[in-house]
């Protein structure tokens, strides 16, 4: 059986093409709208450099928030709303993940929602990662691209 989320649903996947912002400056915002709404967020990276790079950036991206977050590896992992990896295993119990370094991961069928952040220079894999799960019917996959300032839209 494929993965649904808490409510039956099927799984959501958001794939984010980075064509004006980087994903220092794109995933503040969606680990903000999980906090808010009482989730969890595992953020997974496999380059030591980037994470260390995410964690700075989440304590400094707007000066009038404050997301708690950690790296993986520390005594409270359970307790942090937004946890930092390299493996996306939810040590903090997360229900959703953000995939940051372009690279699809399977394992991101086991959470509720995915966010697949890429760049131009690894489009060619992550329209392979979406070929891959347009035959899983329990698999709803959404395209976001960004404009010319940096705005969303859904493109598919």
């Amino acid at each position: 059986m494929w993965p649904t989320g808490s409510r039956g649903e099927p799984l959501q996947v958001d794939f984010y093409h980075l064509t004006a912002t980087a994903v220092e400056r794109a995933l503040p915002r969606i680990a903000e709208r999980v906090v808010a709404g009482g989730g969890r967020l595992l953020v997974v990276a496999a380059d030591p450099e980037q994470r260390a790079a995410l964690d700075r950036q989440l304590w400094v991206y707007a000066a009038d928030s404050f997301l708690p977050h950690a790296q993986a590896g520390g005594d409270a992992d359970a307790d942090q709303p937004v946890l930092i990896a390299a493996a996306g295993e939810p040590a903090n119990n997360a229900r959703f993940v953000a995939l940051v370094d372009g690279v699809w991961r399977e394992e991101a069928l086991a959470f509720e929602r995915a966010f697949h952040f890429f760049g131009d220079d690894v489009v060619e894999a992550a329209r392979a990662a979406w070929r891959a799960l347009s035959d899983r019917k329990d698999v709803e996959r959404r395209y976001w691209k960004q404009d010319d300032d940096g705005r969303w839209s859904q493109a598919a």
